[in-house]
């Protein structure tokens, strides 16, 4: 799984350099001062050009971003640097091994955070820049992995990707994966691996696409198989069905928001037109363009603005007549 997934989403040089024979998991999780322990992370060690290095892998199963990411990557980095000094794996006199931090990110929303800590430190002089701490994280975001990325990944890795991916499309879509992943992990060798995926696609995936349905405990790929093949044709027609209603739902309330946006926007046109004459084009298209925040506060501010241009923030450079 963590060989697949640095080979298909880590584009990157080094990569060649690894011997993926030696890749190994590191026991134990990490404990800061205060003895919270973490134990969404993961870490695993593997050798580049005869050298040690640490994969570090935070799964982020947060739906919104965490802006401060760097900060906790780089205590996360320092603390795994503490824990090889104490244990004696580094010796004093020897250097300390890279470490690859690699953030896996599933959320709906695209990740907007920082992935160096020097981006979140205020910009300081040049005699002082050097003292500026600089360490980036490797940035794995689901939603945004592009359709021929996907296509060419051929790990099991990848396969998890396109389920959460795909599982948008409804639970018909998610069967030939499924299939695929249960001929691909057969004999005893992966049976904790199906064990895990098919807890995951239980508790997880289908409890996402069907909120409302008893899903039993599932043990084995084999199971989860046979149970979707089962139920797939009534919980596809009953997804598309509740998606209709959550779309008419939608409908209606964009509506009645579309209305009471309509009627105000109308409403701050004839007010600006009393005060400032007849609009020009750009205004009566910023004003058609605007949302009902933007259009409250242009009303709100109405009698402490002495400009057109100053109230409704500027006119367009394209709008504007060469003087002359």
């Amino acid at each position: 799984m963590v060989e697949g997934l640095l080979r298909d989403f880590v584009q990157e040089d080094w990569l060649g350099l690894i011997d993926f024979t030696t890749l190994e998991k590191q026991g134990g999780s990490y404990v800061t001062d205060d003895l919270r322990e973490r134990e969404d992370d993961i870490i695993w060690r593997v050798r580049v050009a005869g050298e040690w290095l640490y994969v570090y892998l935070l799964i982020e199963f947060q739906s919104q971003v965490d802006p401060w990411m760097a900060v906790r990557v780089m205590v996360y980095t320092g603390l795994l640097y503490q824990d090889l000094i104490k244990s004696g794996a580094v010796a004093a006199g020897e250097r300390l091994p890279p470490v690859f931090p690699l953030v896996l990110y599933n959320g709906t929303g695209r990740w907007t955070a920082a992935r160096d800590i020097a981006e979140l430190i205020v910009p300081l002089p040049n005699a002082l820049a050097r003292y500026c701490p600089q360490h980036r994280y490797h940035l794995i975001d689901e939603g945004r992995i592009g359709v021929e990325t996907l296509d060419q990944a051929g790990s099991v890795a990848a396969e998890l990707v396109r389920l959460e991916v795909l599982a948008t499309d409804g639970p018909d879509a998610v069967r030939p994966i499924l299939r695929r992943l249960s001929a691909r992990l057969q004999g005893p060798g992966y049976a904790s691996l199906r064990r895990a995926l098919s807890v995951w696609f239980a508790r997880v995936l289908l409890r996402r696409l069907m909120p409302d349905e008893k899903i039993p405990e599932l043990h084995d790929l084999v199971e989860v198989e046979t149970m979707l093949a089962e139920h797939v044709e009534e919980w596809t027609q009953k997804w598309k069905r509740e998606g209709i209603q959550e779309g008419i739902r939608e409908g209606i309330l964009e509506g009645e928001r579309r209305g009471e946006l309509q009627g105000k926007a109308d409403a701050l046109k004839r007010l600006l037109r009393r005060r400032f004459g007849e609009l020009p084009q750009w205004a009566d298209a910023r004003i058609d363009t605007a949302t009902l925040d933007q259009v409250d506060g242009w009303l709100d501010g109405m009698l402490q603005a002495s400009t057109l241009e100053g109230l409704l923030g500027g006119q367009p450079p394209e709008s504007r007549r060469p003087a002359g």
